[in-house]
């Protein structure tokens, strides 16, 4: 029996280098697929710059690639090199609605003032770092769309991403006028000055939600075929911070596949959130969950370990993928973590989900005895 997994990683252009040349992807992408993978999530949009050329930035502030990449379109490169060695592509859109990171809203809100977000005191909305778009805004909302539709119009890719920057906004954000003029129209009053006022909140969410259908319906319209997945931060938080309500985004089917961000740091916490996403927020919807596990930031890297516990205890938990955060990770102390799973949970080729197996009341191939064994061997092999 074929195994269908998702065996996911992202690739970036923070503290990374493979897109930098064709050369590199290519070799990357070798990598990868030696190792087990079958789908990679490149970024295509971030700090409010394409990395492709595009016709909507062009027009619309100048710009038609990041300078860094002017001769050259990356992610031309990445599909070509991923459908030689058979990876499945998505794009990455990883900035979302921000704008900039603490540029005061960069290029982008410097010929578009009036798309920024601004909170209850009328500023820039700015949170960890990350200035904003308003993108409870129709016309940055159609802009998004723009770019969205645009790759998928003019690239033979498997689907799109979004992120915790797509579709959301801080919930701090919606006090701008038109905002206000139109929850005032529907309530005849004010937003609250609290911005996680729960009605206010769910409010601004849904807008949000009803932006995901009309994207989702658009790609699906050039291609029914195409995935859309969604990699939001961990429901309640996301909601009460970012106004992703992920559930009802599974709940409306508007997200084919979706890689909650469980960035813990030990498998227990790990393991924790898990079990909240199986048994409540995302309860019945295991087949197209693939969580994402951080395997690289800053100064750290996932055990061993740990990297083995989580992939057993997905499948164990009826979950048939994850996706790494990432590429770097796997390439660090002479690819230590990709000969971990090359070795043990990956040792066996796995097929990426298609829309049909997502669609099926489950696609989790009962390998947790397997894995299981694999861990058990992991575990005398290290001791």
């Amino acid at each position: 029996m074929t195994i269908i997994e998702t065996r996911g990683v992202w690739l970036t252009t923070t503290g990374s280098q493979v897109l930098k040349s064709r050369e590199l992807i290519a070799e990357a992408m070798d990598f990868l697929a030696q190792t087990g993978f079958n789908v990679v999530f490149p970024v295509v949009w971030t700090k409010g710059l394409t990395l492709y050329p595009s016709k909507v930035m062009q027009q619309t502030f100048g710009v038609k690639i990041d300078p860094l990449f002017a001769d050259r379109d990356p992610l031309a490169d990445v599909i070509a090199e991923a459908r030689r060695v058979g990876l499945k592509v998505i794009p990455w859109f990883e900035y979302g609605f921000a704008s900039s990171y603490n540029l005061n809203g960069g290029m982008l809100l410097a010929k578009k003032t009036e798309w920024a977000a601004r909170d209850r005191d009328g500023n820039l909305v700015n949170k960890n770092g990350f200035d904003w778009l308003n993108s409870l805004d129709p016309q940055v909302q159609n802009f998004m769309l723009d770019l969205v539709l645009e790759v998928v119009k003019n690239y033979d890719v498997d689907g799109i991403q979004g992120d915790d920057r797509l579709p959301a906004l801080p919930s701090e954000g919606g006090y701008d006028q038109l905002t206000v003029q139109r929850y005032h129209s529907s309530f005849r009053k004010n937003p609250p000055r609290n911005p996680q006022d729960k009605q206010w909140l769910q409010w601004r969410a849904d807008i949000l939600t009803d932006f995901l259908a009309r994207l989702y319906q658009k790609v699906k319209a050039v291609n029914p075929n195409l995935l859309v997945s969604m990699a939001p931060n961990i429901p309640d938080w996301a909601l009460k911070e970012y106004l992703q309500d992920s559930p009802k985004w599974l709940e409306q089917k508007i997200v084919d596949i979706i890689h909650p961000q469980v960035y813990r740091l030990d498998f227990p916490s790990y393991k924790s959130i898990i079990d909240q996403l199986v048994k409540k927020q995302f309860a019945g919807m295991s087949p197209r969950l693939a969580p994402g596990i951080l395997m690289k930031l800053g100064n750290y890297s996932i055990s061993a370990e740990y990297l083995m516990q989580a992939i057993e205890y997905n499948r164990d938990r009826g979950i048939s993928g994850e996706v790494f955060f990432f590429y770097e990770g796997l390439r660090d102390n002479n690819n230590a973590l990709a000969k971990v799973l090359q070795n043990n949970a990956y040792t066996e080729n796995a097929s990426f989900p298609s829309l049909s197996d997502l669609n099926k009341s489950s696609v989790a191939n009962n390998k947790s005895s397997s894995i299981s064994q694999k861990l058990l061997n992991f575990w005398r092999n290290i001791s």
